[in-house]
């Protein structure tokens, strides 16, 4: 299937069988799609949760709308994108480090120069905790589309869920305590004959209406 199939074919799923499990291979690539999502001078300000056994399922659900509750607990996989409370200097050093083990610099220069542009760009994006917080989320959104378009490549179901409590999510998982604060969900798994989504066809703007070509 090409990529003009997965993206025409591809939908949010709005229920799940709950007999279907992925495979272990499948779970894997998955979750490496999310580690290896792009980032804004890699910065990599999230931490992603994997909500995998009926207890964690069970310790989130009082944080989640009743019809996203009934996804997550059919889902296959469920992962919360968390972002992190702040950007630190420990988190802009380790990821200094990671970079120069694994071979992003040719020599020192390199390696300042990379932390002073990074250093740069986090600043333009932190004159308030809540500036430095939504472009963070913003970064997340990025790997969520990875994982929407990596699961419909896999000829997986998924569903984008913005809609649960943050502030409960957080307290459920104790999140502040490990410096993290919810962001948005996704499901993945194979959808149940009760999706009436599967069957509809997709709509979307024209392209002379939301592509500009200059």
């Amino acid at each position: 299937m090409n990529l003009s199939e997965i993206v025409r074919t591809r939908y949010t799923s709005k229920a799940y069988d709950e007999t279907r499990k992925l495979t272990d291979d499948q779970r894997a690539q998955l979750l490496e799609l999310l580690r290896f999502s792009p980032s804004s001078v890699n910065s990599q300000p999230w931490h992603f949760i994997v909500i995998d056994s009926p207890e964690a399922k069970a310790r989130i659900l009082p944080a989640l709308s009743e019809a996203n509750a009934a996804k997550v607990q059919k889902a296959a996989l469920v992962v919360l994108f968390a972002t992190r409370t702040e950007i630190t200097e420990a988190h802009l050093a380790a990821l200094l480090e990671k970079e120069a083990q694994d071979g992003r610099f040719i020599n020192e220069d390199a390696r300042l120069g990379q932390d002073k542009g990074r250093r740069y760009f986090v600043g333009l994006n932190s004159a308030s905790v809540e500036q430095q917080q939504a472009w963070m989320a913003r970064q997340a959104y990025i790997a969520l589309g990875f994982l929407l378009l990596g699961a419909a490549s896999m000829g997986l179901d998924a569903t984008p869920i913005e809609g649960f409590f943050p502030d409960k999510m957080d307290a459920a998982l104790e999140l502040e305590k490990q410096g993290l604060r919810s962001v948005v969900m996704a499901t993945v798994g194979y959808h149940s004959e009760a999706d009436f989504n599967a069957g509809l066809p997709k709509s979307r703007l024209a392209a002379e209406d939301v592509i500009t070509v200059l």
